[in-house]
């Protein structure tokens, strides 16, 4: 590591050494799809990790869009590679048919459950296969000329015999190679007085080249396919955004995006139509025209004005829903409700009904069994606050009634989401059984997790808890009903060293759970790796917590003094009782995913994993006015935390973090005197390049200079004297986190002295993907771990930071 003073280094991929190695490259458990009466199982198998070769693929990154444009897919698509069936009670059987070196995706059960019809991306493009449970067999149904760039490329019909599939149009006309594009002329944006305060969107599209190629990509034709292969086509060509049937299957609504495009915001907000078609492909209507979504009032809460979020009714034949704002999208306009929904009914041309008005901003509803039941949800970022409305959709007359009111940061007293079930239509709806409904909760509490069903009486909306897991020394997640009267649940139970695996459980049998996988822990050499959640406080009094990982070996008893590596993520709060709850289960599964500090163990270090950084601003004030103070406050709390247990040299404490962790790492490195070092991973750390909001903060700079200045790191880069390892990925999408924010940060640091070092990651996103990355990655921080924590020589001089 004496290179690291050098002005670059041409240094190949490395490896780290052989205790990471072995935990990082592992067989996955296959993910899991299961019918909804839990019958039978879908195994899908993949690789831990793409390959830096992978990665490399040819890539367009238009409009919000990153695109392969040879295979008319997403660039950055997980990829499946195996297929097995299991039925409950007996054993995963391979899937027969399936393509050589499959590349599988968009995986869908067809209405009836008896099939899945899935893509599977070939060399030169997406073909469409079907699976037949049954038989267990794939059989290809078409070539490959889907188009799969934007949303899914396939819908089944309601009689599981045939699909509306997206294909390329046959006049697709050739791209534009923009690296060897001659110019016709400037690019040339205009600002006419109306202010367009967006976020810092990545991947827009720049110049008349890019609209030409995103149209290219974006145009599709539709087809009707039969499970034969035959096709028929269905509608006119055109930039298809989304479409789906009507429960009855009678008709189609279809979103279709127009010009003029924009170079502010991502294909999303560009203008858009939606029109519905009968499902014989002939035009029926169009019922929505939408313009160019670049100019929004300020605030998080804003929206656009017109009709939004249209769907259509789960409990009924062909019915459309709708939001549209009543506060104009201006969360800054005083109104007693925000937004109003709408319905209507086929053949869509009478008057609108109105059903239901929300005080807040409206977020979706769930149907039910009974068609004169269901559930609305509102919520507002401002106040934290989310409501669940229940109301009769047919009988607008009756006021709804509030079931839930609370602040959706409070975990403790989350009620949980309601158990659905499949209806008539195939359709998810809240399951009424016997005049109850049932909610499916994680129970957070002060004690501990301990999730729970409770069953809420529609009548008198009396809640009674009819089950509570009862487990201590493992964790039982509850996922959805098999069977509701039965008392039948899907759960998947796991323990620090056991491996999640799903189980049938009877909630009115006691202690009646069935196991229906039995995946191995690929992780053995963490079994005895002792983790425990350790709660403390913050000076102001505030609690906190984190996630404690001793190194393996480790005698609790000789408390011999250890290093210790804290990760962290900064969360904003609006209460201190919210900010104080956690969250955290020491009976998790110990696994340590390609980002994780839980392979330091093995190294000789602790690891306070997961530690409480919250950021509280009650009342008028916002969380970011005092974000350093909180900051620092956060750590010093989590280190004298683990002093006190004796376990840590606390000269040897190395800091790190993730995107706004990577931002929070810069800010204590610079502001205290705390850590021997830091490791700071796709950050942004100059506030100023994102004036229009980040995270969690709506003012602009104009509005907030000096929280601004004050909370970037770059604009502090003279203070600091902590060793920081800087990591990017070179193709970072993520908003605000551009790999110029690491490269001029970087560029600040060492222009003043600082020690630093900044790995730039070819192809890499936010978040990394090729196993050669993630290997060098793991390499780097355990170098710099080993360099300036572990054998850290000089201490810094008191007072210094």
């Amino acid at each position: 590591m004496g290179s690291v003073s050098h002005a670059q280094e041409n240094l190949e991929y490395q490896k780290p050494v052989k205790e990471i190695l072995d935990l990082v490259d592992v067989p996955l458990a296959p993910s899991i799809r299961i019918d909804q009466k839990g019958e039978h199982m879908i195994f899908l198998y993949r690789d831990g990790y793409k390959t830096i070769t992978e990665l490399s693929e040819k890539e367009m990154r238009l409009a919000g869009l990153r695109i392969n444009p040879k295979t008319n897919i997403s660039s950055r698509t997980n990829y499946y590679n195996n297929i097995k069936l299991k039925k409950i009670d007996g054993e995963p059987i391979q899937v027969t048919g399936l393509p050589s070196n499959p590349r599988i995706s968009n995986i869908s059960w067809s209405p009836n459950q008896t099939k899945a019809a899935f893509t599977n991306t070939a060399g030169n493009g997406v073909e469409l296969w079907v699976l037949d449970i049954k038989n267990n067999k794939a059989t290809k149904i078409t070539e490959a000329t889907l188009n799969a760039n934007i949303g899914s490329p396939f819908r089944w019909f309601k009689d599981d015999s045939s699909l509306l599939v997206k294909f390329l149009p046959n006049k697709k006309k050739d791209l534009i190679n923009v690296d060897e594009a001659i110019p016709s002329g400037p690019t040339i944006s205009i600002s006419e007085g109306t202010k367009a305060q967006n976020r810092t969107y990545q991947d827009l599209l720049k110049n008349p080249n890019d609209e030409y190629n995103f149209e290219q990509l974006a145009t599709s034709e539709i087809f009707k396919v039969n499970l034969d292969g035959t096709k028929k086509s269905w509608s006119k060509t055109g930039m298809i955004r989304n479409y789906s049937f009507s429960p009855d299957g009678n008709y189609v609504m279809v979103t279709e995006i127009k010009k003029p495009f924009s170079y502010l915001v991502p294909y999303y907000r560009f203008p858009q139509e939606t029109t519905i078609y009968k499902s014989t492909g002939d035009l029926f209507k169009t019922i929505n025209k939408v313009p160019i979504d670049e100019v929004r009032p300020k605030g998080f809460m804003a929206t656009r004005t017109g009709k939004r979020s249209i769907s259509w009714r789960t409990d009924k034949p062909s019915t459309l829903i709708w939001a549209e704002a009543l506060d104009k999208g201006d969360p800054n306009i005083e109104v007693e409700y925000r937004d109003e929904v709408f319905q209507q009914d086929a053949p869509f041309d009478g008057t609108p009904k109105s059903i239901l008005k929300t005080i807040n901003r409206y977020s979706g509803i769930q149907w039910s069994s009974d068609k004169n039941i269901a559930f609305a949800y509102d919520y507002w970022w401002n106040t934290r606050n989310t409501k669940t409305y229940a109301f009769n959709p047919n009988e607008s007359s009756k006021k709804p009634q509030i079931i839930h009111d609370r602040n959706y940061q409070d975990r403790y007293n989350d009620p949980g989401n309601f158990v659905t079930a499949r209806n008539e239509f195939g359709r998810s709806v809240v399951e009424i059984n016997k005049g109850n409904i049932y909610l499916m909760g994680d129970g957070y509490t002060k004690e501990g997790q301990f999730p729970f069903v409770d069953e809420l009486s529609i009548k008198d909306k009396t809640t009674k808890r009819i089950y509570t897991s009862s487990y201590t020394d493992k964790v039982e997640n509850i996922y959805f009903a098999t069977n509701i009267e039965k008392g039948e649940f899907l759960v998947g139970i796991e323990s620090p060293s056991e491996y999640p695996n799903y189980y049938i459980r009877n909630i009115n049998a006691k202690d009646q759970v069935k196991q229906i996988t039995n995946f191995a822990n690929p992780f053995a050499a963490l079994q005895g790796v002792h983790k425990e959640v350790i709660k403390y406080k913050r000076d102001d009094g505030l609690e906190l917590s984190g996630t404690l990982y001793l190194p393996i070996g480790y005698d609790k008893t000789k408390k011999e003094k250890m290093p210790m590596i804290l990760w962290a993520y900064p969360e904003e709060f609006k209460d201190k009782k919210s900010a104080s709850q956690s969250t955290s289960n020491p009976n998790e599964f110990t696994y340590p995913w390609w980002g994780s500090m839980v392979y330091w163990v093995t190294r000789g270090y602790v690891v306070l994993d997961d530690a409480s950084f919250p950021i509280v601003g009650e009342g008028d004030e916002e969380p970011n006015d005092s974000f350093r103070k909180q900051l620092v406050a956060n750590a010093k709390a989590a280190i004298d935390a683990v002093d006190n247990l004796g376990y840590i040299d606390r000269d040897r404490v190395a800091v790190g973090g993730h995107s706004y962790g990577a931002f929070m790492t810069a800010n204590l490195l610079s502001h205290s005197n705390l850590f021997a070092a830091g490791i700071a991973r796709s950050g942004a750390y100059n506030r100023t390049l994102t004036p229009f909001g980040f995270q969690s903060e709506e003012r602009s700079y104009w509005e907030a200079p000096e929280v601004y200045n004050t909370m970037s790191p770059f604009m502090h880069a003279d203070k600091m004297k902590t060793p920081l390892l800087l990591i990017h990925g070179k193709a970072d999408n993520n908003s605000g986190t551009y790999p110029l924010q690491s490269e001029r940060y970087f560029n600040a640091l060492k222009g003043l002295g600082a020690t630093a070092r900044l790995i730039m990651l070819p192809k890499e996103s936010h978040g990394y993907r090729a196993k050669e990355s993630i290997l060098h990655l793991l390499w780097e921080q355990d170098q710099w771990l080993e360099k300036y924590v572990k054998n850290k020589k000089n201490k810094l001089p008191e007072g210094t930071n």
